[in-house]
């Protein structure tokens, strides 16, 4: 029987390395994101190496998403064994200027679309007792000044792998978080810094995780496909820093 994973953000950082590291593996992988070019790019790459994907392009957080997600993977290969939700944004704003607006946009697909497809999913990952892993952050283990939604959703996305993963323990499905440092993919230059401010960030980066540099979206995806694999079959609930020990450390 193959082995079955949605990933949600699949066209790009972690969620495109996770697709590919869950492939390596032998799992057929569901790519979902909204980006039709960047996720067909994927899943040819995926079945150039001999494995198995199929892009969905889906927006998480309409209304119909997660049955239309969870129904794709079903109809293609029969069930659900794993779910990655690695889709999600940043933005800076403190207590004093983040707006209404922006901070519901942020809980909209950071939190409120995991919890969703979650749900959806959860009577296939039941039938075959899967495992789902969210991609949280260091800022939902510590708070930094001007991250006020992100860090706020982030923490929300911790809390969620806890209580869902107690619901859903006494089915064998198990439920995990990784929250990673600072990782070189698209998300800050998305939510708003350009080339230059970018690289100035990587660069300080190198002064606020003890490891002295910025992480790869591949050492993320290794965490996550040990949360998918057997190795980890009695770990369940549990939020795991992946920061180069950024979480150890007070404010810089």
């Amino acid at each position: 029987m193959t082995r079955v994973a949605i990933v949600t953000g699949a066209s790009s950082g972690i969620g495109r390395a996770a697709s590919l590291r869950l492939a390596a593996d032998g799992m057929a992988v569901l790519a979902v994101g909204r980006d039709s070019a960047a996720l067909q790019e994927v899943c040819k790459q995926i079945v150039a190496s001999g494995g198995n994907a199929e892009p969905l392009v889906v927006d998480v957080t309409t209304a119909d998403a997660p049955r239309q997600i969870v129904a794709a993977a079903t109809a293609k290969w029969g069930g659900v064994d794993g779910l990655v939700n690695a889709a999600g944004i940043i933005a800076s704003g403190s207590v004093m200027d983040t707006a209404d607006e922006a901070f519901d946009t942020m809980m909209d697909l950071n939190l409120r679309a995991s919890f969703r497809l979650i749900r959806a999913a959860s009577t296939a990952l039941i039938a075959r007792q899967g495992a789902v892993v969210n991609v949280s952050s260091v800022a939902g283990l510590r708070a930094f000044p001007g991250l006020l939604a992100y860090s706020v959703s982030k923490a929300a996305v911790d809390q969620l792998t806890r209580c869902a993963a107690l619901d859903l323990a006494p089915q064998q499905v198990r439920v995990n978080a990784v929250n990673p440092g600072v990782v070189v993919t698209n998300l800050h230059k998305r939510g708003g810094m350009d080339e230059d401010r970018y690289a100035a960030f990587l660069e300080h980066s190198k002064t606020t995780h003890p490891m002295g540099r910025a992480g790869k979206p591949e050492e993320v995806a290794d965490l996550i496909a040990f949360l998918m694999s057997p190795a980890s079959g009695w770990i369940t609930g549990e939020t795991i820093a992946v920061d180069g020990g950024r979480h150890l450390t007070c404010l810089r």
